[in-house]
């Protein structure tokens, strides 16, 4: 598996600057929000949509990496700024807008704001249109994810992951997973581990968490597209209810369980099965 790292661009569109990264191999295209502490210079979850031969377009949300809090603060804003960024690259339909995490309530709204550009819509371990998080994690995230304290946060995940990668893993995956952390972390790969391994020692929240914390739930209602809402029951994150409002909400829905073992679908030994739907519902 190669690094999660990834170069990324600037756009200076009319409402504002967004850090993208555009890997172009096909004439379509899907676009990827990721969620939260996550930029456009990650990459995770994506080999599905690259060994299908599509393109991959991923913004940084609003408040993460280097688009500024101001392009598009709301879902809803960010949905018009994605817009505005596939006009600026030629891109005039995309196969899917694909949600991950905190980044759903963005793949809802880009649905629902311009169906003549999204064709269809997935949803991975995806806040819904339910309140999140629950007000215990909402008032831990402002404290340690505050101005002050973001970047001594993530230094000290990267000393911790660095020296003791044992105890960050079980630290981070216990607010990831509704199993205990250990068996989790135990049950993990040597390729999976080193993946979470330098995806924790490269994330950052910026601002786009603390955004994140008070995002309004949007109206899965609105979406029309085919849908395909995929999550774990072990998740600690994003609870399930949220995947099965999703489904329930959206007309054309269909609600795939992964078996994972925490919020990392792609990390479940059942993930190639999964991905097989995924592509599946892409052809269809």
């Amino acid at each position: 598996m190669t690094s999660v790292a990834r170069s990324t661009m600037t756009a200076e569109l009319d409402c504002g600057v967004v850090e993208y990264r555009f890997d172009q191999r096909g004439s379509t295209t899907v676009v990827v929000f990721h969620g939260g502490h996550m930029n456009a210079g990650l990459a995770l979850g994506e080999d599905v949509f690259v060994d299908a031969g599509y393109s991959v377009l991923v913004p940084s949300r609003p408040g993460y990496g280097r688009t500024p809090l101001s392009t598009g603060m709301t879902a809803d804003g960010f949905a018009d700024v994605t817009r505005s960024l596939c006009d600026h690259l030629g891109i005039t339909r995309v196969a899917a807008v694909v949600g991950i995490s905190a980044g759903g309530p963005t793949a809802m709204a880009t649905a629902a704001r311009h169906p003549d550009l999204v064709e269809r819509v997935i949803f991975q371990s995806a806040v819904g249109p339910l309140p999140w998080p629950d007000e215990r994690t909402r008032m831990a995230a402002r404290l340690v994810f505050a101005a002050a304290t973001e970047r001594i946060t993530w230094s000290a995940v990267r000393v911790i992951m660095r020296t003791a990668p044992d105890l960050g893993l079980r630290m981070l995956l216990g607010d990831l997973a509704a199993l205990p952390a250990r068996q989790v972390v135990a049950a993990l790969s040597a390729e999976n581990r080193r993946l979470l391994i330098e995806l924790f020692s490269r994330m950052r929240s910026g601002r786009g968490f603390r955004n994140d914390l008070a995002a309004v739930a949007g109206s899965a209602g609105e979406v029309t597209q085919p849908t395909l809402v995929i999550a774990s029951r072990n998740d600690g994150s994003v609870p399930f209810d949220h995947a099965e409002a999703l489904a329930s909400a959206i007309q054309h829905s269909s609600l795939v369980e992964s078996q994972a073992d925490s919020h990392f679908i792609w990390l479940g030994q059942d993930w190639p099965a999964i991905s097989g739907k995924i592509r599946n519902f892409l052809a269809a």
